[in-house]
């Protein structure tokens, strides 16, 4: 059983996800750390890219301050290296295809792999063309994480079945963002997985509350956190650590 096999046994996981290099690297580890103090079963590290087209404004803007900041790819791996020997739970990238493919997909999974890396999340690539990233993930042990969202419907069953790792479910549709209310889709879409496979289900898009996270707990077997804990750094900068664990610990105290 690897990491994120582990992650979903006590339980529904909490994934809390945060830009890397917002407000810097330094405080990008510290971030680490105390998400994983406050309780986190997993962590998604993003990196920060110029046109992230699945990303609301709130973590558009965290990555536009990353890469002002001078934050690259290979900052990101040198500080997940360092991170790896101290943290015992599963650590992902959350990334879009075109810093994977600039930088050489054999490459950057090798990094990927050399830094501990569990698991790889690149929401803009389609299904049907994951080859060319599952195949090296799969070599290096790493989990390809695959999507689904109310769009995905038909292709649901065959997505569940040839996947690794979880399925994150996209709450509604749209961007990332913190939302009031959300709908019935992510629990109409695990059902349709849970009649086709056992992998676990998170998720994410629009979570922001204790209240939220426990309501999709009832259905779900993790729950992801994002722009809620990015807004939190925005407001912080580099005297966010202790509003995060604060805020993530809320977070988990409602799944418990």
């Amino acid at each position: 059983m690897n990491r994120i096999s582990k992650a979903f046994t006590d339980g529904t996981a909490f994934i809390p996800f945060i830009t890397g290099g917002d407000p810097d690297i330094e405080t990008t580890e510290k971030l680490l750390y105390a998400l994983r103090d406050a309780g986190a079963d997993a962590i998604e590290i993003g990196i920060p890219f110029s046109d992230p087209v699945a990303e609301g404004p709130v973590i558009e803007a965290a990555a536009a301050r990353a890469l002002s900041k001078g934050c690259t790819v290979d900052q990101l791996f040198d500080m997940t290296t360092c991170v790896r020997s101290k943290i015992e739970i599963p650590v992902l990238f959350m990334t879009y295809y075109n810093p994977v493919f600039a930088y050489g997909v054999d490459r950057f999974i090798t990094r990927c792999a050399g830094a501990g890396l569990d698991g790889l999340i690149v929401p803009d690539l389609p299904f049907e063309e994951r080859g060319e990233l599952y195949n090296p993930c799969a070599a290096a042990g790493m989990d390809l994480i695959s999507l689904i969202a109310p769009t995905t419907e038909e292709r649901i069953p065959e997505i569940a079945v040839n996947s690794r790792g979880f399925l994150y479910c996209v709450s509604s549709l749209g961007v990332t963002g913190v939302r009031s209310t959300l709908d019935d889709s992510a629990r109409q879409m695990i059902a349709r997985v849970r009649a086709v496979s056992d992998i676990p289900c998170a998720v994410g898009f629009g979570i922001s509350t204790p209240k939220q996270a426990k309501e999709v707990a009832q259905f779900a077997d993790g729950v992801i956190v994002g722009s809620a804990l990015v807004r939190i750094v925005a407001e912080y900068g580099r005297e966010s650590v202790a509003p995060i664990y604060d805020f993530a610990k809320k977070i988990k105290e409602s799944l418990i």
